[in-house]
């Protein structure tokens, strides 16, 4: 079937493209890709070639950058085209723009200027991998990309390890292992999780299990491809203040590690923090 051709109102139209397996588009994106007076792109050779590969020509009309660098010059252009009274078809690289996509700031300011913007939605990373996770998917939180130095990410961790809610993950397969190291300091290791990549891809693999067996399991592996990780929701935090007071209770029957582990499982909490604290206390 090939994608309907029809005049398109005046506006932003943000397309969601597959993430690997080129036919997981849908064709109202096929359709708007055909109709759109203008494409604007992240990258304007994988358009030029998704387009291609389903048969629709870019013919005379415009195919512009539109990423991270594009600033507020590259913005002002496409507001004056839609401005013109043309319609822009805004693709990310791969999957749905806006999601860890630099089209956040494109679609507030054409919106702000009162400009139709709407969306024809799709392939998502995001869902894909908590859909293949085998996790809980009732509450979740993309936290986006982790920060690259180690400091930076440690202090990132913190602050999202105990948020009561599925985490999802982008990383690099470079990082992926420094990653789960600091996962396994910073929250508890048996926490279970799961690694995917290459998702749609013809070597799609999703690895499952605690965050320990995660980090032993790929630490000698070199792992390529665009990578998620989907973590299980934490727990609220707990003060030090109710830490104490859970181990003191604990200890009264156990000992000191089987009291620190019994705590560490119930709240949450990083074993080895838990286990510092028990033998502070039993001193």
């Amino acid at each position: 079937m090939k994608p309907e051709i029809k005049p398109l109102d005046p506006g932003l139209y943000l397309v969601a493209t597959p993430i690997g397996n080129a036919r997981d588009i849908t064709l109202r994106a096929l359709d708007i890709l055909a109709s759109a007076d203008v494409i604007a792109a992240e990258d304007t050779r994988t358009a030029r070639k998704l387009m291609e590969l389903h048969g629709l020509a870019v013919g005379k009309r415009p195919l512009i950058p539109y990423h991270d660098h594009s600033g507020p010059n590259g913005r002002a252009g496409i507001l004056k085209l839609i401005g013109e009274g043309r319609s822009v078809a805004y693709v990310s690289e791969a999957g749905t723009p806006l999601v860890a996509d630099p089209g956040y700031a494109l679609a507030r300011e054409v919106g702000g200027a009162g400009h139709l913007v709407t969306a024809a939605p799709g392939a998502s990373a995001v869902l894909t991998a908590l859909s293949l996770s085998a996790l809980p998917s009732d509450r979740f939180l993309f936290a986006g990309f982790a920060p690259n130095a180690k400091s930076a990410r440690r202090a990132w961790l913190q602050e999202l390890v105990n948020i009561p809610a599925t985490l999802v993950i982008y990383e690099s397969p470079k990082r992926i292992n420094q990653l789960l190291a600091d996962l396994c300091d910073t929250a508890d290791d048996s926490r279970q999780a799961a690694v995917a990549r290459e998702l749609t891809k013809k070597f799609e693999e999703v690895v499952r299990g605690s965050l320990a067996e995660l980090r032993d399991q790929l630490a000698e592996r070199t792992l390529k491809g665009e990578i998620v990780l989907v973590l299980d929701r934490g727990t609220a935090a707990v003060s030090d203040e109710t830490m104490e007071e859970a181990l003191a209770k604990a200890m009264k029957t156990m000992s000191v590690k089987d009291a620190a582990a019994t705590v560490a499982a119930a709240h949450g909490l990083p074993k080895r923090k838990v286990y510092q604290a028990a033998l502070e206390m039993a001193k």
